[in-house]
């Protein structure tokens, strides 16, 4: 298939894990992809798929624009964009009433923040092509208890929503994916694998990790035409971990 053959998306975070994933994937199908990442790998994986790499801090609002300003000369504009860093791999683990305050702030302002910094910026580019889609990068974290990693993810459902309602008189679409427990390094840097079987047995309906390339059809299926209706949602992919009414 060539869904998005002529189309330009931006996937931050792609140098590696869920992010390079989608990157391969929309590129297969057609897409000019922007490889948005603060580490260098990303260069070899725009490499790979003849796409651009831009090194990118999503908290910084300069660092930002830079990223839409290289896509738009390069391509000709965005149609598309995958709000997909985080600090994850490295992430402290500690508690909200004792974690390091400066340490915090950075951490939301790569993990909420960026979302937002990077729709500001993409936003104008995406209505003066007719519309298009956005895509964030949520978790099942948001509805457990996960510290201020949760926390996070709950503030991206939450901007999903009304960033939704923002953006949709200019015909752009924004949803979220909520990943479950997925097979990348950065989650076996962070949770150790004794927790990770005891979610796969305890809490997961279909009884394996998921992988990046488990999560590739609904991101591809969110930003196609064949979401045309469809925004303003949190889509779980997580192997029925989590169950919402």
């Amino acid at each position: 298939m060539n869904r998005f053959e002529g189309k330009v998306a931006i996937v931050t975070g792609a140098a590696q894990g869920i992010g390079r994933a989608y990157a391969r994937a929309l590129a297969a199908e057609g897409a000019s992809v922007v490889v948005a990442d603060v580490s260098e790998q990303g260069a070899a994986v725009a490499d790979e798929i003849k796409g651009l790499y831009v090194r990118t801090d999503v908290s910084d609002p300069d660092s930002v624009q830079r990223m839409t300003d290289a896509a738009a000369e390069r391509f000709g504009g965005i149609d598309y964009l995958v709000n997909n860093a985080a600090i994850f791999g490295t992430m402290r683990l500690d508690f909200l009433l004792t974690v390091d305050w400066d340490y915090y702030r950075r951490f939301m302002a790569v993990n909420l923040d960026g979302a937002l910094l990077c729709a500001r910026a993409a936003h104008p580019h995406l209505a003066r092509r007719g519309g298009g889609a956005i895509v964030n990068q949520s978790s099942t974290a948001a509805w457990q208890y996960s510290g201020f990693y949760g926390l996070a993810k709950a503030g991206i459902n939450g901007l999903t929503q009304q960033l939704a309602h923002e953006l949709g008189g200019m015909g752009i679409r924004v949803n979220a994916i909520a990943p479950g427990p997925i097979d990348t390094e950065a989650n076996r840097a962070v949770v150790p694998a004794g927790v990770v079987d005891r979610i796969v047995r305890d809490k997961l309906a279909l009884k394996r990790v998921g992988t990046p390339q488990d999560l590739v059809g609904m991101c591809l299926f969110l930003l196609s035409d064949e979401a045309a209706w469809v925004t303003g949602q949190i889509l779980n992919v997580d192997g029925g971990e989590v169950f919402r009414s």
